[in-house]
């Protein structure tokens, strides 16, 4: 517990003190709902009778959360392996599951800042969101979600040596993701046959399950598919993250 409390508290000072990182994972996804919100404000999605921000605020919320959660973790591992922090940290009895609860427990906060500040702006009166009943159901698919896209973090950040490197890779994952999955633009409206190519990303089914909770545009079956998705996805991501992992740029 005393490595855990240690290294969640040098993750929370390494991160408000670089206020370019501050500006990225909070601010910069908002101006994307604002932008989009204010462009497509009390228009309808033709043939579905629901407005854009039904689908425009769930899906910038998913991919801002999924990609602070990605990029975190993803830097701080370079970072750290590229200073020998994790080689030091590796001498000691810290486990690698504390090194990695420790980052997971700031990016699930973050999340939920993340989640609280986004359905906030939404709900202003000049975008017009309407929260469902069911929004609490939201909170778990955001936790699998996070789950999910940390765990890709870790591949990316044991792989890549340079802070370019990492942004490349993730921005290459993340930014195409974004528009297949529905993010900035309702997936109804896309092709088909890029409508099942969506059905491989993580994000698509983090956009489906907290839309639906978020704003019920589905059922409970439309979460509980989004969440076993994103849980088969950890898993998959979780075991490779521990088979690409390293603690030096040498191993």
């Amino acid at each position: 517990m005393t490595a855990f409390a240690a290294l969640s508290t040098a993750n929370y000072k390494a991160s408000v003190r670089d206020k370019t990182t501050v500006f990225f994972t909070f601010a910069f996804p908002l101006l994307f709902l604002v932008v989009f919100g204010l462009i497509f404000a009390g228009q309808e999605v033709e043939g579905s009778g629901r407005n854009y921000i039904d689908y425009i605020a769930p899906g910038v919320l998913s991919w801002g959360v999924g990609n602070a959660a990605l990029f975190g973790i993803a830097f701080t591992l370079m970072q750290w392996r590229n200073d020998d922090i994790l080689r030091l940290i590796r001498m000691t009895p810290t486990p690698l599951t504390t090194v990695l609860a420790s980052r997971y427990t700031g990016a699930l906060v973050i999340g939920l800042v993340q989640a609280v500040l986004f359905v906030g702006v939404a709900l202003l009166p000049v975008f017009g969101l309407t929260l469902a009943g069911s929004w609490p159901l939201a909170l778990p698919v955001l936790l699998l979600g996070v789950t999910a896209f940390l765990s890709m973090g870790v591949i990316v950040g044991s792989r890549a040596n340079t802070p370019e490197a990492v942004a490349a890779i993730a921005n290459s994952i993340m930014v195409p993701m974004a528009f297949l999955s529905g993010s900035f633009l309702p997936i109804d409206l896309m092709p088909g046959w890029l409508q099942n190519i969506s059905l491989a990303l993580p994000l698509r089914y983090m956009n489906d399950g907290i839309s639906t909770a978020l704003t019920g545009g589905g059922d409970l079956a439309t979460i509980g598919l989004s969440s076993a998705a994103l849980a088969g996805f950890t898993l998959v991501f979780g075991f490779l993250a521990v088979r690409t992992f390293r603690w030096s740029n040498n191993s």
